[in-house]
């Protein structure tokens, strides 16, 4: 009987196999010592425990419901003006239409996950326009935003100089 068990119980087996150990033997067990009381200006407070909800999880928006909220969320952006066709089956909404700005496309897919769908499949183009603006900004460099303090804003701006 003696075995010996690891983890949350160690303690309690180690007392376990010393007690019958000395039933066998005829020897008395160890007092067990309890830990010292600390002083309570010396505790801390234990921290105040967080209240589980049993609330049930209020249903996913149904198709008609997820649809509009997406055109509403289009509707207060300044995308409204590309007129996207948006469709939603099964939670996944489709986005449909033709922007003259790039960076539309990937707003169009961040309101429709943020009004609550699965998945998005934003089959939205964006015009030549758009495209080769895009590149022309690619052509001339790094914005400003992307410049770093010691280096000159364009080729014909001269360098600035440091404090001395």
């Amino acid at each position: 009987m003696r075995t010996l068990l690891f983890g949350c119980g160690l303690s309690l087996a180690l007392l376990t196999v010393g007690a019958a150990w000395s039933a066998d033997t005829k020897v008395a067990p160890k007092a067990v010592v309890a830990p010292k009381a600390v002083p309570p200006s010396h505790q801390r407070e234990a921290a105040p425990k967080a209240a589980v909800s049993r609330q049930a999880v209020p249903p996913a928006l149904t198709d008609a419901q997820l649809e509009s909220a997406i055109r509403a969320k289009f509707a207060k952006s300044k995308i409204n003006a590309d007129k996207f066709q948006v469709r939603v089956q099964g939670g996944v909404a489709t986005i449909e239409g033709r922007t003259d700005v790039i960076q539309h496309k990937g707003t169009a897919t961040r309101m429709a996950k943020s009004a609550g769908a699965v998945s998005v499949n934003n089959h939205v183009q964006a015009s030549d326009a758009a495209k080769e603006k895009a590149a022309s900004n690619l052509a001339t460099g790094r914005r400003r935003a992307q410049i770093k303090r010691g280096d000159a804003r364009s080729s014909t701006a001269p360098p600035r100089q440091g404090r001395e």
